[in-house]
């Protein structure tokens, strides 16, 4: 069995005798970490794959109660809207209401909930300090409800960093049907929170790096990783791109369904806790190895070969909103690289990015695609299990040691 840490990404290949029980300890021998393996999920997972490539569906769960949802908010005027548009719904209630973080913490051993909603800047107890407590004490699937602007970017990341699977942007105003207006995708939002495997989550470390290198230290661009990122990605991001090795010859080219400006802030912190040196791409730029680009499904980007030179290029006249774009940089990588090229397939609804996958495979390149099972939005990595005979199939976690491993076994 091939097994990656989930800390540093190193490869370890562990011998099938010694897979007894129903957990596997081993000692990481690059960052010494004290790894668990669940052997009794591994096989859950084996027999849900079984079932997904043979286009069917895992053994549907018996009804549910109502799912519980904690609120936690300071204002009072937001909680009631959020209550009145949960209550809503018949296939969820509300068992709890918080105006600050030490209130959440109270409530959460009384109401048991199955979700979380959680307000980042509150008095007493601030929205980050409570979810660590969480996380550690009672781990629940939480959302966090965030102002994503540029002063509530940071914070907005780091929730997802110490635990939160996802969060829903905070309404300028509650009044005048601007929270309304949200409603689908706030009871959307906590269906799909819920169906996360909470086993799966855990605080992620991710140190300042240092960016000083010297010029000549930066790899030739050999190889060129295409990402697809759409719903949930900022999570699978944050679990795969600061664990890439930056000594590699390859670049990675992420294309995110989100806003723009949101990507901005998201590169920016995914710069600071990442090996790889992480840029926004930007039209006319070369390609560099131990470098990551990450782009808006609007801007429409692609890689061309000029002379001997990999570019990015962006179409701003294929229109604003950006059909496909992740099978147009898939398709793209694939024609530019041949078998130089891979895919990576990651949480997402919809079927943008696998034409783009079948033609990086068709070209003799790797596909990579996130494990369903640690998906946010599982439709899209189903549906490229289902239609290719995909190379790795692994949780965002372990992404980062299967691809560094592949481009190191490639490169030597």
């Amino acid at each position: 069995m091939i097994l990656f840490c989930e800390e540093c990404g190193s490869r370890h290949d562990i011998e099938q005798d010694q897979l007894k029980g129903d957990t596997f300890r081993f000692l990481c021998h690059t960052c010494n970490e004290t790894l668990v393996v669940s052997l009794v999920d591994k096989t859950q997972g084996k027999k849900a794959h079984a079932a997904m490539q043979q286009g069917q569906e895992a053994s549907p769960a018996p009804a549910a109660e109502p799912l519980k949802v904690l609120v936690v908010d300071d204002s009072r005027m937001l909680r009631r809207a959020l209550c009145d548009i949960i209550g809503s719904d018949g296939t969820k209630q509300v068992v709890g209401e918080a105006e600050n973080g030490k209130q959440a913490l109270e409530l959460l051993r009384q109401t048991n909930p199955d979700v979380i909603t959680l307000d980042i800047n509150m008095p007493v107890m601030d929205g980050l300090t409570a979810l660590k407590h969480i996380m550690i004490s009672h781990p629940t699937p939480t959302v966090m409800i965030s102002a994503l602007t540029q002063e509530g970017a940071l914070e907005t990341f780091e929730s997802l960093k110490y635990g939160a699977i996802d969060f829903l942007p905070k309404p300028k105003k509650v009044k005048g049907g601007d929270l309304k207006s949200q409603q689908d995708e706030i009871l959307r939002k906590i269906d799909l929170v819920a169906g996360v495997q909470i086993e799966s989550i855990r605080y992620l470390r991710r140190p300042v790096m240092d960016k000083s290198r010297a010029p000549d230290q930066t790899p030739e661009c050999r190889y060129v990783m295409a990402f697809g990122a759409a719903d949930g990605g900022y999570g699978a991001l944050l679990n795969v791109i600061p664990r890439l090795r930056a000594n590699l010859p390859a670049a990675y080219v992420a294309v995110m369904h989100q806003a723009p400006q949101h990507i901005d802030a998201f590169g920016r912190y995914l710069h600071q806790c990442s090996q790889l040196t992480v840029e926004r791409a930007v039209d006319g730029t070369v390609l560099k190895g131990g470098t990551c680009y990450l782009a808006s499904s609007s801007e429409n980007i692609h890689i061309q070969k000029q002379q001997d030179q990999l570019q990015i290029k962006v179409d701003s006249e294929s229109g604003p909103t950006g059909p496909k774009a992740i099978d147009r940089l898939m398709a793209s990588v694939a024609s530019a690289l041949k078998d130089r090229a891979a895919g990576v397939v990651l949480t997402g609804a919809g079927d943008d990015g696998l034409e783009g996958l079948g033609a990086i495979i068709r070209e003799g390149g790797a596909a990579f695609v996130q494990d369903p099972l640690s998906c946010l939005f599982k439709e899209t990595p189903k549906a490229a299990i289902n239609a290719y005979s995909v190379h790795y199939v692994v949780s965002d976690k372990q992404m980062s040691g299967a691809i560094n491993d592949y481009i190191k076994s490639r490169s030597c």
